[in-house]
């Protein structure tokens, strides 16, 4: 055996991993895996069909029931709650518990629920006592009941474009610093006159490519997250034109949060960006126009498969 057992606690599982720590009144059953380097903190529980990877901290009064999957270097604080059955009743039991997967590097709040069959992507941050009743998107912070996203992890560098407005033209104050090569903020004219504002972009000179399809975002429940994935080839230049709404850009290795806040500003995104727009105000109206026809192949929409490519880039 080279772990450490506290002399209360109870192992039946052959299956732990080497330097972990498993403290007093624990108990894991008989065929749960639980990997290397690992902190099980006094009184938890884990069941048969439990996998933790290495490198995990579970700390006091949680319990693992059959079908959670917990990867690498997951933190799990105390009396953070579990579940694997939407519809529990006494002495009855579904053929197979719903899978519900922390990904690597993942940390759960203390006191914070996950329902049955939900996934927590890589890096995401659980609030204390956020409940959890759909999925969380990588490098995503939830809070509250039921949990909703307030912001995503290394965009404590959120960029709101600052300027001054003059009788033609919105003015950007200074200059805007990206932390995500190839994402470029855009200055469009603004016209005004005792008839009202008039703003717009010329092809070559504002819009860095020729539009071949546009679509707008609105009526949006506030604060929903929208987009949510990349393009392989496809350029697209973001205008919010009316309300605002929040856009973070990922590159895979650089991470930044941009606050589109009036129609003078644009947003162009390249290939190869992982883009999310979240933060939407109540009467945000986001135009987004495209460098081609929708395709579906074109798109990359899953999080782990955009890093995996970017790794072979």
């Amino acid at each position: 055996m080279n772990y450490f057992k506290h002399d209360q606690a109870l192992v039946e599982s052959v299956h732990i991993g080497d330097r972990t720590n498993v403290w007093a009144f624990a108990h894991i059953l008989p065929h749960a895996q639980v990997g290397s380097d690992c902190n099980i903190c006094d009184n938890v529980f884990i069941e048969n069909d439990v996998i933790v990877g290495n490198r995990v901290t579970i700390k006091c009064g949680v319990q693992l029931w059959d079908g959670i999957r917990v990867d690498d270097d997951v933190f799990i604080g105390p009396n953070a709650t579990f579940t694997n059955d939407r519809f529990p009743r006494s002495k009855r039991q579904p053929k197979e518990f719903l899978k519900s997967i922390i990904r690597c590097g993942a940390s759960v709040g203390a006191n914070a629920t996950i329902l049955p069959g939900l996934t927590i992507g890589k890096h995401a941050m659980i609030g204390a006592g956020a409940v959890v009743t759909r999925d969380v998107p990588p490098n995503a912070i939830v809070v509250g009941n039921p949990a909703r996203i307030v912001g995503y992890v290394s965009t404590s560098n959120t960029t709101s474009i600052e300027g001054q407005t003059t009788g033609e033209s919105t003015l950007i104050k200074e200059h805007v610093e990206f932390h995500v090569p190839g994402v470029k903020i855009v200055e469009l004219p603004k016209i005004v006159d005792m008839r009202g504002s008039l703003s717009f972009a010329e092809i070559g000179k504002h819009l860095p490519f020729e539009p071949k399809r546009y679509f707008i975002v609105f009526d949006v429940p506030s604060r929903e997250v929208r987009g949510e994935h990349a393009h392989k080839e496809l350029h697209q230049f973001l205008v919010c034109v009316r309300g605002s709404c929040s856009v973070v850009v990922d590159d895979s290795k650089n991470r930044q949060e941009i606050v589109l806040d009036r129609p003078t500003i644009g947003l162009h995104l390249p290939p190869l960006i992982w883009a999310v727009q979240y933060k939407y105000s109540r009467d945000a109206m986001l135009l987004v126009l495209t460098s081609g026809k929708y395709d579906a192949g074109d798109y990359i929409r899953d999080y782990d498969e955009y890093y995996e490519y970017m790794s072979r880039q």
